[in-house]
């Protein structure tokens, strides 16, 4: 059995857990997540708490009985207390506004990007240079972050660009004569 399997998923006051045939429903306080369960894996729902095995000795259950932990875990964190990513812009007149379920960023392009949210995410800018993304679902959290950081990635020379707050950029020495 995975290591990750063994420590149980602790269910915080307000969050509730439906186990079904096919999926598992965590709901919460922010709101609810489903998860698709494996074959491998069996899930059981024990007083405030939820305990993953795996079913049968093969090395995909196994494997599968920690990830499942891990993704419920992600969920119990998510509807509870949220996600959020934190992006700065790091950049000469590159700017950021929210409106609505839109971002709008000036990266320097001879057009500005609008960045519309998907459902469930929301975004605030609480300065100029940064941006704030929020939402239950960690993986969607993340993606969206990766999308507005792929428009302008940090550069190697100068640095510019969009990157996470606590994102190291190495600065490269430029060529020498």
């Amino acid at each position: 059995m995975s290591r990750v399997a063994k420590m149980p998923v602790d269910l915080p006051t307000g969050v509730k857990a439906e186990i079904g045939a096919e999926q598992i429903v965590v709901q919460g306080p922010l709101g609810s997540l489903r998860q698709r369960t494996d074959a491998g894996v069996a899930v059981h729902h024990e007083g405030s708490s939820l305990r993953i095995e795996a079913v049968g000795e093969s090395r995909s259950a196994r494997a599968m009985s920690g990830t499942m932990r891990a993704l419920l875990a992600n969920m119990v964190h998510g509807v509870s207390k949220g996600w959020e990513k934190k992006l700065t812009l790091v950049g000469v007149g590159y700017r950021a506004q929210a409106q609505g379920a839109s971002l709008n960023l000036s990266l320097g392009f001879s057009h500005p990007v609008v960045h519309s949210m998907p459902e469930g995410i929301t975004v605030t800018t609480p300065t100029q240079t940064e941006i704030l993304i929020k939402g239950t679902d960690r993986q969607r959290v993340g993606q969206v972050a990766a999308e507005i950081r792929a428009y302008r990635s940090p550069e190697p020379y100068k640095g510019k660009g969009v990157r996470y707050a606590n994102e190291v950029v190495v600065i490269k020495e430029t060529k020498k004569k």
